[in-house]
């Protein structure tokens, strides 16, 4: 499936991206945010994860432009025991300008078009940012904080925030995105 937005591009992630994901995500500021990626993360975590197919609903966000489109993030819904779960991560020269935001409000899109209409997400209490990004998209706070793994933090429990968001059925509104198969 590939979602297209304003500015970006989702794809769905080919084997052949791990050199990009790797140069992305091997952050340490980015991957202690996340519940399932070990630091340090190195090439061969890259290859597996762009070679796995377990299921989940993972887009690739690229951001088109004259020299291509560069990999500047990942998104996607997976489902976990509680429900659908939002994750995203967008690479540090990105962060600030609403790319989040805005891969986060296509792939949404797109799970209502398919009849998806609850879904969850969290963020580390020591990861502000990920909140607000989550509410710009419409998501609730639970009210429930709880210690939450976090593999890049060699498998810490840290303290994380959760939401919620009930979205609506789709309306001929929800025409800004575009799908396909």
């Amino acid at each position: 499936m590939f979602i297209r937005t304003e500015r970006l591009f989702l794809r769905p992630v080919f084997p052949e991206d791990w050199r990009a994901v790797h140069a992305a995500i091997a952050d340490e500021r980015i991957v202690r945010m996340l519940a399932c990626v070990p630091w340090p993360y190195g090439e061969a975590e890259a290859q597996r994860f762009c070679a796995e197919e377990d299921g989940a609903c993972r887009f690739a966000i690229t951001l088109p432009g004259r020299k291509g489109a560069a990999l500047i993030g990942m998104i996607g819904l997976r489902d976990e025991s509680e429900g659908l779960e939002l994750g995203y991560w967008i690479a540090r020269p990105y962060w600030g300008q609403g790319f989040a935001v805005e891969a986060g409000q296509g792939v949404l899109d797109t799970a209502r078009a398919l009849g998806r209409h609850r879904i969850l997400a969290g963020h580390y209490l020591d990861n502000p940012a990920s909140g607000r990004v989550l509410e710009k998209l419409g998501f609730i706070r639970t009210g429930e904080i709880r210690p939450t793994f976090c593999q890049g933090r060699g498998g810490e429990m840290v303290l994380a925030r959760r939401y919620a968001l009930q979205a609506a059925e789709p309306t001929g509104s929800d025409a800004g995105v575009v799908a396909s198969a």
